[in-house]
């Protein structure tokens, strides 16, 4: 199964797990949407590059099983917001990296790092509520268009968590950490599932 294929299947099976941005940009990709049709060009710094990586690794670090930098994450996530994600997510993206570069997390120790997302995640959860009703009153109002091309979108922080997530559980060291894979499945029989067993992924 290749990763176009297995995040066909994550949406199907976990849709209503993501916002709803995620899910377009999830069947942009599936659908193979040029980036030049979209209305904007997200560019990234090295620097912004690197807080993407961190970030990643510190939401799935590498234990006994492999961490997001090893399953390729950052990677995916930097294709996925530049090419499947529109203006609104563009913008949130960046005003999310661009505070982290101010606050200057590479050069954190973890303690600190870990504090610093804690309140990011926290203050997130008022950002989803103000982008809740923006959408609502952006689905009431006749100037649908014009509100649209100056709306904030999805939090930055939901961002990372919903790519961070779909990234690392479509790709091969993902899966394989989690599950026991079995490309060819045999005959469907009821089994018993061991202690600390893992679950099974076709």
């Amino acid at each position: 199964m290749n990763r176009r294929t297995a995040i066909t299947h994550v949406a199907a099976l976990l849709g209503g797990a993501f916002s709803a941005p995620t899910l377009l940009a999830m069947k942009r990709w599936e659908d193979r949407v040029a980036p030049e049709n979209f209305s904007a060009e997200l560019t990234l710094t090295e620097n912004q590059k690197l807080i993407v990586a961190e970030v990643t690794e510190m939401i799935i670090p590498k234990t006994a099983t492999p961490g997001a930098k090893d399953a390729g994450v950052p990677g995916f996530i930097v294709m996925m917001v530049q090419d499947c994600y529109k203006t609104p997510e563009h913008r949130s993206f960046v005003e999310g990296l661009n505070n982290l570069e101010k606050k200057q997390f590479l050069t954190m120790n973890p303690e600190q790092k870990t504090a610093l997302l804690t309140q990011v995640e926290a203050d997130a959860v008022e950002e989803m509520k103000a982008y809740q009703v923006q959408q609502t009153k952006m689905g009431d109002n006749e100037d649908r268009e014009q509100m649209a091309a100056q709306a904030k979108g999805l939090p930055y922080w939901r961002l990372m968590k919903e790519l961070t997530m779909l990234g690392y559980f479509t790709s091969e060291e993902g899966i394989k950490s989690s599950f026991v894979y079995a490309p060819v499945p045999g005959k469907l029989e009821m089994i018993k599932m061991q202690p600390n067993q893992k679950s099974f992924a076709y």
